[in-house]
């Protein structure tokens, strides 16, 4: 399985995973039984419109008292953890492919490398981003490393809520990164060329995986342009004409019930994806990473909260 960011924040992996989002907090631990992944507990508290607000730039959290006591109420019903994951909203982060046909053999060298290379894009001042970086594709014109830049002060921010209720942040990654680590860490993962549409009601992501390599991510937040067709197209496009993509093997999408998908009788979003991408969507099931118990409600909507979670606690075991 490979792990495509670096976190945020580096630790080996927790025993807990938490999201914080614009709409809920959710929790989950998994557990190994006859050799067996299994989801041992999750909660879910919904948060008030407003209360979080996913941004790059400005402060994400506008009403902390509600997200405090959303978050009090899940940590309770998964054992009030020490140690935690945690997953926060794409938009939190600017992520980058970066190319270079030398790489420096000192990681302070290539650390420095890849500050120069984001600074020019990143929309405020490098020394106040924390940057994390993991090695992509190797290809014959270089060695592509996968940038995460996001800024110093909001990733505290989020760490600074679950701090307060004694719960340490070891790993603070993005929600689609872990929806991919849970695809990867599940049986029958992809092979080829597959597509992954992570959406919430406030922003959508799209990555293009080749195998186990990342070839391709974009995040449009609420304040972005065009409509998720269009970026669909776009990276239709992109597939098309600069990856020289010969169809994907699978197109799988994620987040759908938040955006009402699982109370449409047809589901429209997935079926307009269907009808851009001319092959079959299927909803990211991470059951194949984690089983569930008897007790617990396989429903889309859990489904789509479970993803990232699970994503996070089956990640890979060595410390970045």
């Amino acid at each position: 399985m490979s792990r495509f960011s670096k976190s945020l924040r580096d630790a080996t992996p927790p025993a807990v995973a938490v999201e914080l989002s614009a709409h809920h907090v959710a929790a989950a631990s998994v557990e190994l039984r006859s050799g067996k992944r299994v989801v041992r507990a999750h909660a879910v508290a919904p948060l008030p419109e407003g209360a979080l607000v996913p941004s790059l730039t400005a402060a994400n959290v506008r009403e902390r008292d509600a997200v405090l006591a959303a978050l009090k109420r899940v940590l309770e019903q998964v054992g009030n953890p020490r140690r935690i994951g945690l997953v926060i909203p794409d938009p939190v982060a600017k992520v980058s492919l970066v190319k270079f046909q030398q790489v420096p053999s000192k990681a302070q060298e290539l650390d420095q490398l890849i500050r120069w290379q984001v600074r020019k894009a990143a929309p405020f001042a490098i020394e106040e981003a924390q940057v994390s970086f993991v090695t992509g594709a190797q290809a014959s014109d270089g060695q592509e490393f996968i940038v995460s830049l996001a800024k110093r002060d909001i990733v505290a921010e989020y760490e600074g809520l679950c701090a307060e209720h004694g719960a340490h942040a070891g790993i603070v990654d993005l929600s689609t990164f872990n929806v991919i680590n849970a695809i990867l860490g599940g049986s029958g993962a992809p092979s080829g060329d597959w597509l992954l549409v992570n959406v919430a009601p406030d922003w959508a992501s799209m990555a293009i995986v080749r195998a186990q390599e990342l070839m391709f991510f974009r995040s449009r937040g609420a304040e972005g342009e065009g409509t998720l067709a269009d970026l669909v197209h776009q990276t239709a496009m992109y597939y098309e004409d600069r990856l020289s993509g010969a169809g994907f093997s699978r197109v799988m999408l994620c987040g759908a019930s938040a955006v009402g998908d699982a109370q449409s009788p047809d589901g429209a979003l997935r079926r307009s994806l269907e009808e851009r991408l001319g092959t079959t969507v299927n909803p990211v099931d991470p059951r194949s990473a984690a089983a569930l118990t008897d007790r617990i409600d396989g429903s889309p909507a859990l489904m789509d909260v479970l993803a990232p979670l699970v994503g996070m606690l089956v990640r890979e075991g060595e410390a970045a």
